[in-house]
């Protein structure tokens, strides 16, 4: 993960393709857009890709998004992963003032559109969420000014089962947040069924798990750390949500910690933040990332290995040195795995 507009980020992405890190991920939240970064980036390198985690849904048009995304194509000379998810009512009511519905509908008509235009076809789409052109309007069905034939790989952060589905039927990979190998068939189960009903294979697809990286020497540390990243849980469970409805939290319930998560977010509600960050399972903050000694990281890349997986997708603290000699200590532990 790189945040490109902060200094030295640009000769940190020169030295961290240097060392074998195989993708660059730049985030878009309620901040700086995921996609002017990614161009600068792409000027600065040469072979390593650059993902966006993640493009909200809803913040473009489609056909934008679309042509976007094959603009970084180009210039990047075929780096560029369009990671893309739904979000959820608070950001997309809250700050792009667009209605929250429909996000499964939403994320396949939004797959279909891209394709179309990278296809090069008359944008003519007979959406429920996106018809296009606009019934009774004077639009017009045009067709992309792009050259045809540009494939944008779309990785899909998804949660829900029937998103989980979409995304092993029409995507090129998973954006796997809060993943758990122990747990893997709660995501994985959904992804080789929707799969399958595309008429593929699960290994058909790169499965990413983004994890925070941080190396301990005493287990005291290391414990400490996970308190750390489960205490930061709390928000996500307590203030994501709107009206009863949190993926994160669906999530969580089916990877067997619904009681916990609902006492989290009762007492987040009620004001009591430093209660549900102490309730958090401390599991949630070390199963779902690396964090430890170098063997203990090795063990879990394995467990991430045999679940899967196939692509970690590392955060990290400090400095930009302080990153980088991580990095190249991940990246020695996960080649001699």
């Amino acid at each position: 993960m790189i945040e490109p507009q902060s200094p030295g980020a640009a000769a940190f992405a020169v030295a961290a393709e240097g060392i074998g890190v195989a993708s660059l991920w730049v985030p878009e939240v309620w901040g700086y857009d995921a996609l002017t970064g990614l161009a600068y980036l792409a000027a600065k390198t040469s072979s390593v890709q650059l993902g966006t985690f993640v493009v909200q849904l809803g913040s473009r048009s489609p056909a934008l998004l679309a042509t976007s995304a094959l603009s970084l194509q180009e210039l990047s000379a075929g780096r560029f992963i369009l990671g893309i998810g739904t979000s959820g009512p608070r950001v997309m009511e809250g700050w792009h003032g667009v209605r929250f519905r429909k996000p499964v509908q939403t994320t396949r008509e939004t797959i279909e559109i891209i394709r179309m235009v990278s296809r090069g076809e008359r944008l003519e789409h007979a959406g429920e969420v996106y018809p296009l052109p606009l019934p009774d309007s004077r639009g017009s069905a045009l067709k992309p000014l792009v050259r045809p034939g540009v494939h944008v790989p779309i990785y899909v952060a998804s949660m829900g089962p029937r998103n989980l589905e979409l995304t092993g039927e029409t995507a090129d990979g998973w954006l796997g947040n809060a993943f758990i190998p122990e747990a893997a068939e709660v995501f994985l189960g959904p992804i080789r069924g929707g799969a399958q009903r595309g008429g593929r294979t699960l290994d058909q697809l790169d499965l990413v798990a983004p994890v925070a990286v941080e190396f301990h020497d005493d287990q005291p540390s290391s414990d400490a750390a996970a308190r750390r990243h489960a205490d930061g849980y709390a928000f996500t469970i307590g203030a994501m949500g709107v009206g009863g409805q949190n993926f994160y939290n669906d999530a969580f319930s089916r990877l067997g910690y619904a009681d916990e998560v609902a006492t989290v977010s009762e007492l987040w509600q009620a004001g009591k933040h430093d209660e549900a960050r102490s309730s958090v399972p401390l599991d949630l903050g070390r199963l779902t990332n690396l964090l430890g000694t170098e063997d203990i990281i090795a063990e879990r890349i394995d467990r991430y290995r045999e679940a899967g997986i196939t692509t970690l997708l590392a955060k990290l603290e400090g400095n930009h040195t302080e990153q980088l000699a991580a990095l190249q200590r991940l990246v020695a532990i996960a080649d001699k795995a």
